[in-house]
């Protein structure tokens, strides 16, 4: 564990799933949160299902904006129906914005712009969760 790191918030027993094709910003996300959180890196949806049975299904998806671009925000609904109660935060560059806005209509929880920090990335989880130090969920300037 490292330093910094609030021992409460690394054993709540939650868990987040990584899903992004790009495998830095997985590893990334995954860096910035494996401190605080249980966290998983998944390249394709289709992992996440796979993995995120009974027991290990995730309380928190970091869904890459490169799955809305190729499927749609459609997406977004299919994984709030695999994982019940599940919060879904949308990874995105400001380029992205208007698809990742898309993906909030269809019901994410928020998003994430980059650059990507430890800070913002923490905060936001921290939000979605409930949990103390939250930010504002969404910073995307087409709202």
């Amino acid at each position: 564990m490292q330093i910094g790191v609030e021992t409460a918030k690394a054993v709540d027993q939650r868990r987040v799933f990584v899903i992004d094709d790009d495998e830095i910003t997985r590893a990334a996300l995954q860096f910035m949160l494996h401190d605080e959180i249980e966290t998983h890196e998944l390249a394709t949806p289709e992992e996440a299902y796979e993995k995120g049975v009974d027991w290990l299904a995730p309380n928190v998806v970091l869904l890459g904006v490169s799955f809305l671009k190729q499927r749609g925000p459609e997406l977004v609904r299919e994984i709030a129906a695999k994982f019940k109660g599940v919060r879904i935060l949308i990874v995105t560059a400001k380029a992205d914005e208007a698809i990742a806005i898309e993906g909030l209509k269809a019901g994410a929880h928020g998003a994430v712009v980059k650059p990507l920090t430890i800070e913002s990335v923490r905060k936001k989880v921290d939000t979605i969760l409930g949990r103390a130090g939250g930010a504002q969920l969404v910073q995307l300037g087409g709202l």
